[in-house]
């Protein structure tokens, strides 16, 4: 999975795309500590997978190279791919439809998987089908509104996200109920 630049490497690290070599290693150790099978408090065996993944794909020039490379490419056919579509740059239906759609994925997250209710960026991507430049917008409007949170470079959903998002369906469905007694 790492060789083909599925993940986000720099982002399961938390370090800039032009992070320094001593600063890959120590945030590395830092999070290699923490997360550690051993540690008995925050010990995380997936999680501890996931950044040593990452770190030996950004520790090794060569490695890190070609990631980049195919990273750069990836975003490049995204921003195309979004944009042949057509998308209003101010399509506000649109927006709202994105945040209940992240809002409906991290409830779903958050039920099924409780103890590990969050959501790495590239995840919600994938599942949505739009790109991490098009949610920028998107996931600052609902961190701000205190609608998800952000934890270890995962988003999840709050109890303020959850209780908007079932107070928004309700509306909708009190709102189509009315439209189907004036038909």
């Amino acid at each position: 999975m790492a060789a083909n630049g599925e993940m986000d490497y720099y982002e399961i690290l938390q370090v800039s795309d032009s992070a320094e070599p001593e600063t890959i290693n120590r945030v590395y150790r830092i999070f290699a500590q923490r997360y550690h099978p051993d540690n008995q408090e925050t010990g995380n065996e997936a999680r501890f997978r996931e950044i040593t993944e990452a770190y030996h794909i950004l520790s090794n020039p060569e490695k890190r190279a070609q990631y980049d490379a195919t990273s750069q490419k990836r975003r490049k056919d995204r921003w195309r791919l979004v944009s042949a579509a057509g998308q209003s740059e101010n399509d506000f239906e649109l927006e709202q439809v994105v945040r209940l759609t992240v809002l409906e994925v991290l409830y779903t997250k958050r039920r099924l998987d409780a103890q590990n209710p969050g959501i790495y960026l590239r995840e919600l991507e994938k599942m949505i089908g739009r790109p991490r430049e098009h949610l920028e917008f998107t996931i600052w409007y609902l961190t701000q509104k205190k609608l998800i949170g952000n934890d270890d470079a995962r988003i999840y959903l709050t109890a303020d996200g959850a209780e908007y998002l079932e107070e928004s369906y309700r509306s909708n469905l009190q709102r189509k109920r009315l439209q189907s007694s004036n038909d």
